[in-house]
């Protein structure tokens, strides 16, 4: 059992949100399900709670009411190899309302701040010329979902 595990407060929708990210991570299980009972603030036999892992990692998601949302000051950064797996996890990522954002951040449909970030992202911007790196920055300044052949052309100077 790891030692820390992301509690996410949700708004009824705790359930859903496990089947939808259990969905969206090939290396994903869904875990308990946890309900209602009776003399608590919300219905006998509604979900309560859920717990899942993604990518190794556990959550644990709560219906705990409108009172709290989640905001950007905290995200899930998901480190990534491929432009395949950018363009998969963002585009499950931004479906049913998701909104796009800046330099590889989004937003899911529960509100969730996600960075979908490539591996090659981090190793050009630390280059040891700082001219390179600062054309991998500029370029990635100016997208949306990160896009690995243009950070490399940043790169290269094209």
């Amino acid at each position: 059992m790891q030692k820390i595990t992301p509690f996410l407060w949700f708004d009824g929708k705790a359930e859903e949100a496990m089947n939808f990210y259990t969905s969206v991570f090939k290396n994903s299980k869904k875990g308990t399900v946890s309900y209602w009972g009776e003399g608590t603030p919300y219905p006998k036999g509604s979900v309560m709670s859920a717990t899942f892992e993604l990518e190794g990692m556990e959550f644990f998601a709560l219906n705990g009411g409108p009172m709290y949302k989640f905001t950007p000051a905290i995200s899930m950064y998901v480190n990534c190899e491929t432009q395949e797996e950018v363009d998969n996890l963002w585009n499950n990522l931004i479906a049913d309302g998701g909104k796009e954002s800046m330099c590889g951040w989004l937003v899911d449909k529960y509100g969730m701040s996600w960075q979908i970030i490539p591996s090659a992202l981090t190793k050009l911007m630390h280059d040891k010329d700082a001219e390179k790196s600062k054309r991998v920055v500029q370029a990635m300044m100016k997208m949306n979902k990160i896009i690995i052949q243009d950070l490399q052309d940043a790169y290269d100077g094209k």
